[in-house]
């Protein structure tokens, strides 16, 4: 008897499925509660097509947080710098390139109901910053008041409240770049007037300069043309 071949998914299942994932991401960031619908529609294709992807609209969201959470702490980990305090700052730098566009749904992901799921595919990205602590701690770069794991959340928090600050104070993408640079070091132990200092003699620390992506906005509308196609 035959032994059944596993048959590779069909190209246009496959671009509709990245152009549903591309939508909502978008959409998510306009409207958190954003309908299948809502989705579906910005993705050009129908309710029912989106169902034969995700059997729920909660199973789309954690697919889209997780996936967004893979990406991230792919990004950060060739991030390096021989100052730890500036890798802290490299790495606040490039996390705000990647979400700012999203960065509604982004809070959520990290402060929701599925932020255990989201958390552990940060995992990577979380140890990468804990070296970091580790070693500026060891050089005195970095504050020994607190334990290397107490520092470590108060770096990652820091983060995550510049993307609520950054919504509800409406933060151009050059102010969320500084602020988000500025929480991490204060979480570190810097003064702000140092960290400012930092932030200005270091070339790489310059809006523009880590961690440039292209908009999940047009991300989305590039997929969603080609799924129609």
């Amino acid at each position: 008897m035959p032994t059944p071949s596993t048959r590779a998914p069909r190209r246009d299942a496959t671009a509709n499925r990245e152009a549903i994932l591309a939508a909502a991401a978008v959409a998510l960031n306009e409207d958190i509660d954003a309908s299948l619908e809502n989705i579906a529609a910005r993705a050009g294709l129908s309710r029912r097509a989106v169902y034969g992807h995700f059997a729920t609209r909660d199973e789309l969201l954690v697919e889209v947080f997780t996936r967004g959470a893979r990406r991230l702490a792919a990004l950060l980990d060739p991030v390096s710098h021989p100052d730890p305090l500036v890798e802290i700052a490299l790495f606040g730098a490039t996390l705000w390139a990647e979400v700012e566009h999203v960065r509604v749904s982004a809070a959520l992901a990290v402060r929701g109901p599925h932020r255990e799921l989201v958390g552990t595919a940060l995992d990577p990205a979380r140890e990468r910053l804990r070296e970091t602590v580790r070693r500026g701690m060891e050089s005195g770069r970095i504050r020994t008041d607190l334990d290397r794991e107490t520092v470590t959340r108060l770096i990652e928090n820091a983060a995550v409240s510049v993307l609520d600050e950054a919504t509800r104070a409406r933060l151009s993408p050059e102010a969320g770049h500084r602020l988000v640079m500025l929480a991490g070091l204060g979480a570190a132990g810097m003064g702000w007037t140092d960290a400012g200092a930092l932030i200005a003699a270091t070339p790489e620390l310059a809006f523009g300069a880590a961690g440039a992506t292209a908009s999940p906005a047009s991300t989305a509308s590039t997929t969603a043309e080609g799924a129609r196609r």
